[in-house]
């Protein structure tokens, strides 16, 4: 699944050389998708390539090359998702609307609470996240500490030495603000979302792996946004 700055580029860039036979400039990306700098645009061509809808031809200036185009029943990104959509899992689809920012854990046992399970994040390349509630998840409430609660379903290996492992479900409580050394879900550039520990050093942010293939990312404070804290995690044998 793109997020939608990743799908406006891709089509911005199919268009361009279906109209001159020539990929546009990245300034001409720049301006087109309305981003203040460049390095944004490198790092959306860099998702697209991961993904297989683009690739860069070697030893050519502007040379890029359409692989493929998103399937045409994909989701429209012209409106947000119906249903719950948190601003974690919006992927750069759109700001979660107020009515539909919080949805209270309902009790459905004596044993547990039901809790809504949102998406995907990435433990590992940033990912976008499903927009809609997939299923919910029965939490005891012992992992719980009061407050609005999520789950996401954790795609990658970069958490592995956190105990955190592709496929396993983390709960999280919606918090924007989190101590240093925390597993937090953060948005970075207000468009992926990144599952990973947090380190604030002096005026920027750290973002680490728990993984020693994985570099440790450095931010300023105004591109990340803190989404919510780790409090649980569930997993299927």
């Amino acid at each position: 699944m793109l997020t939608r700055k990743q799908h406006e580029l891709l089509m911005f860039i199919n268009e361009r050389i279906k109209e001159t036979g020539v990929p546009p400039s990245f300034d001409e990306m720049k301006d087109a998708l309305d981003l203040r700098s460049k390095s944004g645009i490198h790092r959306l061509i860099t998702a697209l390539e991961e993904r297989g809808f683009i690739r860069r031809l070697p030893n050519r200036a502007r040379a890029l090359e359409v692989l493929k185009l998103p399937e045409a029943n994909m989701p429209s990104f012209g409106a947000p998702a119906r249903g719950f959509s948190p601003s974690v899992v919006e992927g750069g689809l759109g700001k979660a609307r107020p009515q539909e920012s919080a949805t209270s854990i309902r009790e459905e046992e004596s044993s547990g609470v039901s809790v809504p399970v949102m998406g995907r994040i990435a433990a590992g390349v940033p990912i976008s996240a499903i927009q809609h509630q997939s299923h919910s998840v029965s939490v005891p409430i012992e992992m719980l500490r009061g407050g609005e609660h999520f789950a996401l379903e954790v795609r990658g290996d970069s958490m592995i030495e956190a105990g955190i492992l592709d496929g396993d479900t983390v709960v999280i409580k919606k918090t924007d603000d989190a101590t240093s050394g925390e597993i937090v879900v953060a948005l970075v550039d207000d468009e992926e979302a990144t599952l990973k520990r947090i380190r604030k050093k002096g005026a920027s942010i750290a973002l680490e792996a728990a993984n020693p293939a994985y570099e440790t990312r450095i931010f300023g404070p105004d591109r990340v946004r803190i989404q919510g804290k780790l409090v649980g995690l569930m997993r299927q044998y």
